[in-house]
């Protein structure tokens, strides 16, 4: 069978939905060579607006086809430009919120996989978030369903993906954005039927906020964009190459140049001291956290269960 995105996007509008057999053929026209561009996710986005029944095939498919193109389809791969987080965002909010589970999936499989996303993105992906969880019904993807007004097992997993994504606001760790959006959220369903999961994701989301340390450093877009072109220069004499090398930040490589060059070793790092001095909770952390505690006039079970932690971890 072949068809093409025309024929598929008319058949859509035609009955409001996608068969397996149909999602089947659209991966065979679209992506024969596992490469998307941009007039065929702006297609499949389409398409998308058009389907009222979204099968399972048929999610898959748009995650991992319009996920692609936005991690991968500019150069340095891995990062999103913010001209394609623009693009992305505009096409997921054509009427100010997320209309399916499909696009909550895709945007959180974007974060996921990428290496990095500009803070525009991060900041819808965070609000979105928080507005599924609160508002959102249905099933989500992999399991499980959106219940407004409480917190799901199938909840708490798409914010721990969401809040420990690799492109998302602190990758691999919790931002102070993201321990303040778990506390609105808490409070928002404070003595509802919530999942045994959610004190635990509560307790250490913040936790990890206030306690955490990554030993990864992040690389800006624009850095992986130079480091990229530098190492895919052929070009260079090698005098020039280590010319070059000494303006390569040390942060980025790992070991200073003119170390390498001296025949010498990079300074060892405290990676103990350094994680230990982070664990401790600040001054402004703690104020933080005070204020967030006070701000209801109670300390509710799940602030006492992260009181608890905190100070058992102290």
């Amino acid at each position: 069978m072949t068809m093409n995105f025309p024929e598929l996007a008319k058949q859509a509008a035609a009955d409001g939905t996608i068969t397996a057999d149909e999602v089947l053929a659209l991966r065979r026209v679209a992506w024969p060579d596992g490469v998307i561009d941009g007039d065929e996710a702006e297609a499949i986005l389409a398409i998308n607006d058009l389907v009222a029944d979204k099968s399972p095939e048929w999610t898959d498919f748009l995650v991992e086809a319009v996920g692609d193109y936005v991690v991968n389809g500019t150069q340095p791969k891995g990062y999103v430009a913010q001209q394609t987080a623009d693009w992305l965002m505009a096409n997921l909010d054509r009427d100010g919120r997320l209309d399916s589970v499909a696009e909550l999936e895709l945007m959180v499989k974007v974060l996921e996989k990428a290496l990095g996303t500009p803070d525009s993105f991060k900041a819808y992906a965070l609000s979105q978030i928080e507005r599924a969880v609160l508002s959102g019904e249905g099933p989500t993807r992999d399991g499980g369903a959106l219940d407004a007004g409480c917190i799901t097992a199938a909840e708490c997993k798409l914010l721990r993906r969401m809040i420990f994504a690799s492109g998302g606001d602190r990758p691999a760790a919790v931002s102070q954005a993201e321990a303040e959006m778990l506390f609105r959220i808490k409070d928002a369903t404070l003595g509802a039927a919530n999942a045994p999961e959610w004190q635990r994701l509560f307790v250490q989301g913040v936790g990890n906020y206030l306690q955490g340390w990554s030993n990864a450093r992040s690389v800006t877009r624009e850095r992986a964009a130079q480091l990229e072109t530098f190492m895919n220069d052929t070009s260079s004499s090698l005098s020039r190459f280590f010319g070059r090398m000494a303006h390569v930040r040390a942060a980025d490589l790992g070991v200073a140049a003119h170390d390498i060059l001296a025949g010498g070793e990079a300074p060892a790092r405290d990676i103990a001291g350094e994680a230990d001095a982070a664990a401790a909770v600040t001054t402004p952390e703690h104020q933080w956290l005070d204020g967030r505690i006070a701000a209801d006039h109670q300390t509710d079970p799940l602030e006492q269960a992260l009181i608890a932690f905190l100070a058992e971890a102290a």
